[in-house]
Order: C-alpha cells, then structure tokens, then sequence
C-alpha cells in the first residue's frame, strides 16, 4: 500500500475513533487544513501541505469512483471502510475553488443507524413517527439543517420497516448514501438519462409499498414526489427547511398547490440535534423533534402557524424540557 493510501486510512482510523461525523480538507495557499466534525463543532485536526493534498485528494477520487480529470464541476462518490469490526459507508464530495478543489467526507456508520431507538430523545415521538407510516399513500417529509440526521432517521425508519414488514421499498437517491438489505435503491445520474422523473416511472412499474426520495432540491424534484403520492403511494423525503412551519412555506414557493398539501401530506416532522450530559467523557447527542400533524398540519397549510397552539411541541419547548429532566444544559 502507498503512502498516501497509509495516510489515507490512518486518517479515516482517527476520525472514527473521534466519533467524526465529517472530515473538511480546506486548501489554502501553501497548505491543507484538515477538520473534523466532532457532535456537531468543527475542531481543527492537522495541516498538510498542497502537493501532498492534492496526491490525497487525487486517491480519494479515484477509489470512490469520481473522474479524476475533472477539475472543474462539483462530484459525488462513495466508498467503504471497515474498521475492526464495523463497515463504514463513506460519502465524498469535491467543490472547485480557485486553483484547488476543497473535499468533504462524511461518515456514515450502519451499526448506528439500526438502533433506531437511540435516535431520538423522547421516545413518544418516534412511536408517533412510526404511526404516520402505517399509511398505505401520502406524502411524510422529514426536514432540518444540513447535519440534522435527517438521512440517518429515514435510513433507520426504511430498516425497520423493512423487519417488521414484507414491504416492497424503492428509494431514487442523488447519491445513495449508504446501501440498504432488501430495499431497492436506485441511483439518479441525469448524465445517463436516469432523473427523477423517469426513475419514478420505472420504479412505480416495481409495484412499491413504499417510496423514498433522497432529497427534495428544486421544483422539478418537489412536484415529482408529489405526483408519486397523488398517484396513491406512500412517499417519505428530506427538505431543507428552519422548522416544521417553514416547511409548509418552502413547499408553496416551490409552487405546490394548496390542495396538493391538503391532500397529500400526512405530515412533518422537523428535526433538530441536542448535546446531551448523560456522560461528561463521552457526550453524544439526540434528536428533538417538531412533529406537524392532524389538525395543527392542516391549519399551517392554511397559513396558521402552529406555535400558537400551546400543545404544539417547538423546539424552544422540547429544549426546556430536556433541561427539566438533566439531559441538557442549554
């Protein structure tokens, strides 16, 4: 193995053991600093210099199936990376900039995502969560800020089905980020003639219970995944989005309809990170959620925001109450 390859790996080795969820190269004018995304804070790992970066950079490329060639548009790619006794799926992506490229790798651990459990901090929510997916159609859409956990929540929901229940799931994923058992996945590539759009039709032809799509981005993806739970099917997705209110507002400005929403949407459920002080050595942390549902759903398709109503559970809310019970000091 070469030396670059050594490194590469001792570095994977380290950001695992820090329990990173993402590794930042930021080049600069001589050298390459290195970060790690440590439950949630960005902490500073070492600097290298360009020349050896760029060897870096050119590897991971090259074994995560990105063309190493080109210098000048954005890529994705993935990989694999067993440690011990745990397989790690590895999703990279590239960004030029002036006279570099800078690369984000983040980490994905499956033996974390199963325990479904763990996810959350209040364990009622996920069982209101797990409800909303007994639903034969409709729309259930997961959103928050990059590095919510968004993806890892959808992931262990689609797993835990999948035991439970003899479920024909089919995911459309920009990229897939981490490869599920017994779950179809395809990958969208418009390069190749795969969108959205004609991923949907072949994928409505496989007879799915369920359908996941990875992200809703623009217009164009929004009202695919509309059409798909119009046509009758369960669909569940991630936005982008503030709250669970915000949600709904971003939804309109990709110019879904009124009665689409009433029709089709079953509900929201936005989603934040806490730090939590079970143990001072080793913190980790939790998901709060936003849960938009029944009623409180249908006002905030009218223009109604839920805060008003005292039993909505915000965020501000669920944080005062993870303070109350000592899991929290803020």
């Amino acid at each position: 193995m070469s030396q670059i390859a050594n490194y590469a790996k001792d570095l994977l080795v380290s950001a695992i053991q820090q329990t990173a969820s993402d590794i930042h190269f930021s080049p600069y004018i001589e050298n390459t600093d290195i970060y790690f995304r440590i439950h949630g804070h960005r902490i500073f790992h070492s600097s290298l210099p360009n020349p050896t970066y760029q060897k870096l950079l050119a590897y991971f490329k090259f074994t995560s199936g990105m063309d190493i060639g080109e210098v000048t548009k954005p890529q994705n790619g993935a990989l694999e990376h067993r440690s011990q006794h745990s397989l790690f799926n590895l999703r990279l992506s590239t960004l030029p900039i002036i006279g570099s490229e800078s690369l984000a790798i983040r980490i994905l651990s499956p033996d974390e995502q199963l325990q479904l459990e763990r996810l959350f901090l209040f364990p009622h929510q996920l069982k209101i969560i797990q409800r909303w997916l007994s639903h034969k159609s409709g729309m259930i859409l997961f959103t928050g800020p990059t590095g919510c956990g968004k993806t890892t929540t959808l992931y262990s929901l689609l797993q835990s089905l999948i035991k439970e229940h003899s479920f024909q799931a089919i995911t459309l994923e920009d990229p897939i980020e981490k490869n599920l058992n017994n779950i179809i996945q395809v990958q969208v590539n418009e390069r190749a003639g795969i969108t959205y759009d004609t991923g949907l039709k072949a994928a409505l032809r496989h007879d799915p219970d369920l359908l996941m799509v990875g992200e809703i981005r623009d217009k164009e993806t929004a009202h695919f995944a509309f059409r798909a739970a119009l046509s009758g099917h369960l669909v569940i997705s991630t936005i982008h989005a503030k709250d669970a209110f915000g949600t709904i507002q971003r939804l309109k400005e990709m110019n879904i309809k009124t009665i689409e929403l009433e029709q089709t949407l079953i509900a929201i459920a936005a989603q934040q990170l806490i730090t939590l002080d079970i143990n001072a050595n080793m913190p980790h942390r939790a998901a709060i959620v936003e849960l938009l549902h029944h009623t409180n759903l249908q006002q905030a398709i009218k223009g109604v925001n839920p805060q008003q109503n005292f039993s909505f559970p915000t965020f501000a809310s669920l944080r005062r109450k993870a303070y109350a019970l000592g899991y929290s000091q803020n």
